[in-house]
């Protein structure tokens, strides 16, 4: 594809000092990002990805060395500038007016102290020299043009009183209110439910026509990528292994790894026995086909995987309402109903599937069940036990036996604890091994079962990538062995391929140990491929219930055919 760049990156390496020496992370990549179009980049966890991107607009660690490159930046106006060699001043004036960015994790981008629409209304005020009235009234507008509910109320409110895709949809607005030549957009949709996912993708396409502007999409979504993308860079630890039209490369992958990623995508239209990884196919001849693999992991015929056991959870009538309060005396005017009257059991050894648009009120269900948000009314009975009749200390030595798996892996992990006493630290409070070695050594066979190196227990958590946090969250859960496993989007932030091994590795899990899960994803093709059965949650309420098979085949509800039809796919 012939398209006039705006931006070149040529040979960019990239590398950190890690004792004596230099760990090379970015390893003589080059790109083109062409004026009007998108270029999509994928890659398993710590490929670079998001370093390559965040070079570009000069928001790299302290610690980072570039070795070698140049980023030409082409504008009309000013000509051609290599943004590696500008000075700070003067980037600090291009970034976020010429070039912005739509950051992975929004908790931590967000300003815990500062009112969501004062955020946005800082960068107009900032870029565009607007009055403080101009530019509340311009974020309120740009509120409303990424779907966000009560935009009004929502420039007042605080990043903690608003959900995970709110908080999502509140960068994007900011990162794109000032218009910038360039976006960068570093799993935008990650936190996102489908439907929303699909209306805001179709809003950055609408802008991007609008304005000739250009979009650097970093994801690990490839139904994404493959609708959004002109052009699609693939990249494996630091390298780029295959670069070029996105169509071409979908329909026809050359490199063994650019088909495993594709291939590792959970199918909604069949059923596999186990996702296939990245690793089938670089350990097999590279000619080996795609669908070679899936035709050997297709299920013929779906099996009934209920158990005809009783129930381990039963749910009854639960209730969690929050109070809207106002006025100078904070007089409570009405209730935020986030469940409401929702009832259900889960059978031993079952996978019970949780779907819905972000707000729906699935992770306050979650919550509510361990107790971590106290429900305003009706019952839990985990194995014949009343869990919300616990007194404390009772109930802190019964969460060994329920866990949960955080979406947010950043802000679910202690900033000043290595990972390796992050693990080890639940096993010495429940009383888990005889000794410090053995637990250190369970430590280790954790870490590397979800995928992680035994070295890397001595890091901290702002030493990994997104991804790779996830999975150390993952790793802390099953220390304790538990029975029951909330995972509240426990995949989301993991690229394909990782997350393929995770549900697999749950699975297997499952199987060995009958271990029980709640499975709360906003990803449908994730939640099906998992799920013996499915609750789709709305407005707080359970909106329809059923097999995974038989709901997403047949679904009786207008909002779940929504659902089902706004999953991103692959031609």
């Amino acid at each position: 594809m012939n398209f006039e760049p705006l931006v070149e990156v040529k040979n960019l390496s990239i590398a950190f000092p890690e004792g004596n020496h230099l760990n090379k992370v970015v390893h003589n990549v080059s790109f083109n990002i062409s004026k009007g179009k998108t270029l999509g980049i994928v890659g398993e966890s710590g490929s670079g990805k998001s370093l390559s991107s965040l070079c570009i607009i000069r928001l790299l660690s302290k610690a980072a060395i570039i070795e070698s490159g140049e980023i030409l930046f082409h504008q009309q106006e000013k000509g051609t500038i290599d943004l590696l060699r500008l000075e700070e001043k003067k980037m600090r004036a291009l970034r976020g007016s010429k070039i912005a960015m739509i950051f992975q994790e929004p908790m931590t981008s967000l300003n815990p102290v500062m009112k969501c629409g004062e955020q946005v209304a800082e960068a107009l005020r900032l870029h565009m020299n607007l009055s403080r009235k101009e530019a509340k009234k311009k974020t309120i507008d740009w509120f409303k043009e990424v779907e966000l509910p009560r935009a009004n109320e929502m420039y007042n409110a605080y990043p903690h009183q608003i959900s995970g895709g709110q908080k999502q949809r509140v960068m994007i607005a900011m990162a794109m209110c000032c218009k910038p030549q360039l976006l960068i957009a570093d799993e935008p949709t990650t936190a996102l439910d489908v439907t929303v996912q699909m209306k805001i993708l179709a809003l950055i396409k609408r802008l991007q026509k609008k304005h000739g502007m250009s979009v650097i999409f970093i994801t690990h979504d490839l139904g994404v990528v493959a609708n959004v993308a002109d052009e699609l860079l693939v990249m494996k630890k630091g390298e780029s292994v295959e670069f070029g039209d996105t169509k071409t490369i979908f329909n026809a992958p050359r490199n063994p790894y650019t088909k495993g990623l594709i291939a590792c995508r959970p199918p909604m239209d069949y059923t596999l026995s186990k996702l296939p990884t990245v690793d089938d196919f670089l350990n097999l001849n590279p000619n080996i086909k795609i669908s070679d693999i899936i035709n050997d992991l297709k299920v013929i015929e779906s099996q009934d995987t209920l158990s005809e056991k009783g129930p381990l959870l039963t749910v009854k009538n639960l209730k969690t309402y929050f109070p809207i309060k106002k006025g100078i005396w904070r007089k409570t005017v009405g209730h935020v109903k986030a469940v409401d009257e929702v009832s259900f059991d889960v059978r031993k050894g079952e996978t019970l599937g949780l779907v819905g648009e972000s707000g729906c009120g699935k992770t306050t269900l979650g919550r509510s069940i361990l107790r971590l948000i106290e429900p305003s009314d009706g019952e839990v009975v985990f194995d014949g036990i009343k869990v919300n009749q616990l007194d404390k200390e009772r109930m802190r030595r019964f969460r060994k036996r329920m866990q949960i798996i955080f979406q947010d892996p950043y802000s679910s992990l202690n900033p000043k604890m290595r990972i390796g006493d992050a693990i080890l630290e639940p096993m010495k409070v429940h009383g888990i091994g005889n000794s410090t070695k053995s637990r250190k050594d369970k430590v280790v066979d954790l870490l590397e079962t979800v995928g992680l190196e035994a070295d890397h227990v001595k890091r901290y958590p702002h030493q990994f990538s997104g991804g790779q946090r996830q999975r150390i969250c993952i790793a802390r859960t099953l220390a304790l062995s538990p029975e029951f496993v909330i995972c509240d989007e426990s995949v989301s932030a993991l690229d394909v391929s990782v997350q393929a091994q995770v549900l697999n590795l749950l699975n297997e899990l499952k199987s060995k140990f009958d271990f029980t899960y709640i499975f709360i994803s906003h990803d449908l093709s994730v939640v099906k491929y998992m799920s013996d059965r499915l609750i789709v949650m709305r407005a707080g309420k359970v909106e329809e219930m059923g097999s995974s098979e038989e709901l997403y085949r047949n679904p009786k509800s207008e909002y779940t055919q929504s659902l089902i039809e706004a999953i991103p796919k692959i031609a």
